[in-house]
């Protein structure tokens, strides 16, 4: 199956990895919107801007952007030319964002997936299957702890910081009374704190800095907040990386009363490297979907779960089942 990234940075060199961890993929080239003769990579690179003269050349597209403004433009454009799949995470918006895309892969012949990846994506997956199962009862999803790349950045907004990295942080006695099977009523707050590492540049005033992010709205205001103030050197050589995951729990009864836990969990040294690593596997679904005359657009749910294995299905009969 051959294989394009469209976008190059954290998310798009793991999916490169992870494609060199797959024998029935070709990694056929990079488009970036960057000068294509600064990016070494290990498959040739190209300009964003090219890809139309690719057409017949890519199976399947994996695009890389950002669900801020990125893909919502990206998707549905690209959608109309070639089979893809993304990572689009914002989830209120996800239904907007399937009907765009939905309409130009069919308008086109096309196949594409949408918000794939740990969350959306796995976690949903294990929501499904556990609300299936267990009609009566309760979801929980607790994230972390982990990077937050959104609200390491929203710190680094501020006047007077070099830099920062953001940890969300489950709380474990909130974990544990999910765990219980007591089906608590959790706020915000009593779910997850945030855990905050900041370089504050020579002579800011970080009494401020501090009351500007305990006070952020949307982002830290509803969370029990600490902030510790480091130097560069200790962040680089304690936080420069990007791990992440959590865990999805529902407990519920069965007809006699009984109750019953079920508990989904990720344990990531690399966010962007994992998730790329489950795009890879659902590119090479939306492949046999295309193949077997399937179009428009597709979620995590609409996906049989052989179509994800390399194996064949005697083979997963024989080792998996």
């Amino acid at each position: 199956m051959k294989i394009a990234i469209y976008g190059y940075g954290n998310l798009g060199r793991g999916v490169q990895a992870a494609i060199n961890q797959n024998d029935d993929m070709e990694l056929v080239g990079i488009f970036t919107r960057r000068d294509p003769a600064t990016v070494k990579a290990e498959a040739p690179v190209y300009a964003a801007a090219d890809i139309q003269n690719f057409k017949n050349d890519v199976d399947v597209l994996i695009i890389c952007g950002g669900s801020a403004t990125d893909l919502p433009e990206m998707t549905p454009a690209l959608a109309a030319d070639f089979n893809v799949v993304d990572s689009f995470d914002t989830h209120a918006d996800i239904p907007a964002h399937f009907a765009r895309v939905d309409a130009a892969a069919k308008q086109s012949g096309h196949t594409a997936l949408i918000s794939c990846g740990w969350d959306p994506g796995m976690f949903s997956v294990n929501r499904l299957y556990a609300s299936a199962i267990l009609p009566q009862g309760k979801d929980y999803t607790f994230w972390g702890k982990g990077v937050s790349q959104g609200h390491s950045d929203a710190i680094r907004r501020i006047e007077g910081v070099a830099d920062a990295r953001q940890y969300t942080c489950p709380v474990e006695a909130a974990v544990e009374a999910v765990r219980s099977g007591s089906q608590p009523e959790l706020t915000t707050r009593e779910k997850h704190t945030r855990l905050c590492y900041v370089v504050a540049k020579e002579g800011a005033d970080l009494a401020a800095i501090e009351r500007q992010i305990k006070t952020m709205p949307k982002y830290f205001a509803d969370y029990d907040t600490a902030v510790h103030f480091i130097s560069q050197e200790e962040l680089d050589a304690h936080h420069k990386g990007i791990p992440h995951g959590g865990k999805v729990i529902r407990t519920g009864q069965t007809g006699s009363g009984a109750n019953h836990v079920i508990e989904y969990s990720l344990k990531l040294d690399s966010n962007p490297e994992f998730t790329a690593s489950v795009l890879v596997a659902y590119a090479r679904a939306i492949g046999r979907l295309h193949g077997r005359g399937e179009t428009g657009c597709k979620t995590v749910f609409d996906i049989p779960p052989i179509d994800l294995s390399p194996l064949s299905p005697d083979e997963l009969r024989a080792h998996l089942l």
